[in-house]
């Protein structure tokens, strides 16, 4: 029996780099295991441009899928397990 896929919205609007990745970091090492079972997705939503781009190479470094987009004035980058 296959688990549900869960997302955690994290909203990061208002922070800036190094904060927003420090914060990212935090929270991809703490669902280390949701993610790499592929059970959860990480939903960050930040406003700082200069974090997409911090955020997604680290994380990708890290082994993950990152996927950044535009919305609304603030930019959504989900993170899953790598495929």
């Amino acid at each position: 029996m296959s688990q549900e896929l869960t997302w955690k919205e994290i909203d990061l609007r208002g922070q800036i780099c190094p904060s927003t990745l420090l914060t990212a970091l935090r929270e991809v090492n703490s669902a280390r295991a949701e993610l790499r079972a592929g059970v959860l997705c990480l939903l960050f939503l930040t406003d700082n441009r200069s974090s997409t781009t911090h955020i997604s190479e680290t994380i990708t470094n890290m082994g993950y899928q990152v996927l950044v987009e535009k919305s609304d004035g603030h930019y959504r980058i989900s993170i899953s397990r790598s495929v």
